[in-house]
């Protein structure tokens, strides 16, 4: 039995897009978009040699099998909402995979978690 989603050795990115903006948290996030409406999810990353972590896009193999999900549509309903000073409500890629009920990508030891919904 798998505790943890591992990446698949065969993939393919067609939902979500990589958007830049001016976010106080990052810079760069993967932006899903259903007609006006849109839904940002970020993931943390860690540079070892400096121990600098850092916010931005989620990684490419993880795109369509949150979108495919059942509950994404719900999800993506009660949480997105139009772009607001070039900016769409966000959330984390771990937070989104709990709320699906995936199973999470293994949490590593420097991640650091936000205490409001609203990021």
């Amino acid at each position: 039995m798998r505790y943890h989603f591992n990446k698949p050795d065969i993939y393919y990115s067609l939902y979500g897009k990589r958007y830049i903006c001016n976010h106080p948290v990052y810079n760069e996030c993967t932006l899903y978009k259903i007609d006006d409406k849109g839904l940002a999810v970020i993931q943390q990353r860690y540079n070892p040699e400096t121990k600098h972590t850092w916010w931005t896009a989620i990684d490419p193999w993880l795109t369509d099998p949150i979108y495919l999900d059942i509950g994404f549509k719900d999800l993506f309903d009660a949480r997105a909402g139009k772009c607001t000073d070039g900016l769409y409500p966000t959330i984390t890629v771990r937070q989104l995979m709990w709320a699906l009920k995936m199973k999470p990508i293994p949490r590593e030891r420097w991640e650091t978690c936000f205490d409001k919904r609203d990021i």
